[in-house]
């Protein structure tokens, strides 16, 4: 046939099945042509025509794409049985979920009023508007603290719609306690169904709710399938047994002291030493004894462990210690921590106030009162707490840690603890104050509200800025009752600049305590919006 042969039949497309198949274009781009040469239509060969062909291939896949199959719906959320938010509560909620960010000036930053906005709001068993569940999520997606409080107002039909939504799979994960108000009784049976079939965030709220109910059930539903639980679920499942934590735990608890996981078996332990009367807390105070005695000269002798053996490993003694530690140290300071405070005054003949008082040997002082802290927070023990704590205006005890103080006020009753620290901010301002006032239940009572007030005013006084205290100040936001805002509202306009003071601080204070001032008052709106109606619905 000629060259020049117009009826000559022209070059056939090139078939799609023809050439590489998918896979060995990805293997080859993976690998590399000079690993694997490839060859294109046309000679073409090299990088770039691998390129040319995955580009082609590319086309072709999505050009022959047939349409699936619709999946089928999702079944109906649950009919939400909780009563509507009042329609003032309901225009706030979205007020705050609207906001963005940090507000400089004299503005409330409506950002951090939103968890308390849904504690109250859960106190009093109101649904979440189905319009506001997109934004709550997104909310608790970004802030790990919003989800608990946020799945229980979203209730089922938040959790329905996060399910249909991937970005929203942190629910699976977030164990929730139902409000007390919404919450529906459950049967046994509906119990060990939701047991067997729920999400690990539902398990672990149906197990803490039933703890705290009936701590026997909570065990019997725990026990058939502890087994087969992941290493990290069960240290959750195992945190849940602290409430009505009792000697009916412990066979269950020495169990777990063989457990595959270390984490597992260091909380049985823990929870194990915070029972006085369990065999754990008597092998323990055996060998704390063996460490402490009293020395002829009055003083608190010590003799460390030289080694950590087997039996000691498997009662939650951990035998390497970190980076820096001295072996001994680290062993006598678990040991201690673990032992019932209860036996020191007969060991000793002293009461503990007297045991704090006491000098101890060989500079051992400071390791013996750090796990002494430390076992009056685990066993939750207000007299001892109240020995190593001493006077929040100082003393010989003020050399305690404030990070232990922070955790020894955790064993008092909450307005125990709102009056050590007024005492502490009296003598000492504000400027160890931020751990101490984390701790403490709020609304501040009025003795710690005023406090914390007079100390800001003071600090303003001295001249210094504002941001130097700017945690504290963030906590006063959040936890000053609004009915301290007559008090504030008096001290903003009597400030005077002196020599010493920074400059323009007293207009940053004025900025500050107008902004304070003005949250508490909008913090009264929102409590009068969420409890108001409730009142008026009870009446």
């Amino acid at each position: 046939m000629s060259p020049t042969d117009t009826t000559a039949p022209l070059t056939p497309p090139r078939s799609p099945e023809s050439g590489p198949d998918w896979e060995d274009l990805v293997t080859t781009a993976l690998l590399g042509t000079d690993r694997r040469p490839f060859a294109g239509a046309g000679g073409a060969n090299g990088p770039g025509a691998l390129l040319d062909e995955a580009a082609l291939r590319t086309v072709r896949r999505r050009a022959g794409l047939l349409p699936a199959a619709a999946a089928p719906l999702p079944a109906p959320a649950a009919a939400e049985t909780r009563p509507p938010l009042p329609e003032a509560a309901r225009r706030r909620l979205g007020q705050l979920l609207g906001a963005r960010g940090d507000q400089r000036g004299s503005a409330p930053d409506l950002t951090e009023l939103l968890p308390q906005w849904l504690e109250r709001a859960n106190a009093h068993g109101y649904a979440s508007p189905p319009e506001h569940l997109p934004a709550l999520l997104d909310a608790a997606r970004g802030r790990t603290d919003l989800r608990p409080a946020v799945l229980a107002f979203a209730g089922a039909r938040g959790r329905w719609l996060a399910e249909q939504n991937r970005e929203w799979s942190f629910v699976r994960r977030t164990a929730v306690v139902p409000p007390a108000q919404g919450e529906a009784d459950s049967t046994p049976a509906d119990d060990e169904r939701l047991w067997s079939e729920g999400l690990f965030a539902e398990r672990v709220a149906l197990l803490a709710r039933v703890r705290e109910r009936e701590p026997a059930r909570a065990l019997a539903l725990l026990g058939p399938t502890w087994a087969k639980e992941r290493a990290e679920d069960r240290l959750l499942f195992l945190d849940c047994l602290r409430p009505g934590l009792s000697q009916a735990d412990e066979p269950f608890l020495e169990a777990a002291l063989d457990d595959r996981s270390r984490n597992v078996r260091a909380l049985a332990a823990e929870l194990l030493s915070s029972l006085p009367g369990s065999a754990l807390a008597a092998r323990m105070a055996e060998r704390a004894r063996a460490c402490l005695g009293p020395d002829p000269s009055g003083a608190i002798a010590v003799d460390a462990p030289h080694a950590c053996d087997a039996a000691m490993e498997h009662d939650g003694v951990v035998a390497k210690p970190p980076t820096g530690r001295g072996e001994r140290a680290w062993w006598f300071g678990q040991i201690v921590e673990a032992a019932p405070l209860a036996g020191w005054p007969e060991h000793f003949g002293a009461s503990p106030a007297e045991l704090v008082a006491r000098p101890v040997a060989e500079g051992w002082r400071e390791e013996l009162h750090a796990a002494w802290c430390r076992a009056a927070v685990r066993q939750g023990d207000a007299e001892w707490s109240r020995a190593l704590l001493g006077s929040p205006v100082g003393g010989e005890q003020a050399a305690t840690a404030l990070a232990e103080r922070a955790r020894l006020l955790a064993a008092l009753p909450a307005g125990e603890r709102a009056a050590w620290v007024a005492g502490f901010l009296a003598a000492h301002g504000l400027s160890e104050a931020f751990q101490l006032l984390s701790g403490c239940a709020t609304p501040w009572p009025a003795e710690l509200g005023r406090a914390v007030v007079d100390a800001l005013n003071i600090a303003r006084d001295a001249g210094s800025y504002p941001w130097s205290f700017s945690g504290v100040m963030g906590l006063a936001e959040r936890c000053l009752d609004p009915a301290e805002a007559p008090h504030l509202e008096k001290l903003i306009g009597s400030f005077e600049e002196h020599e010493d003071s920074k400059p323009a601080a007293g207009l940053y204070w004025t900025d500050v305590f107008h902004r304070l001032l003005a949250t508490l008052r909008l913090r009264a709106e929102m409590r009068a919006e969420l409890d108001g109606a409730a009142l008026t619905g009870a009446s």
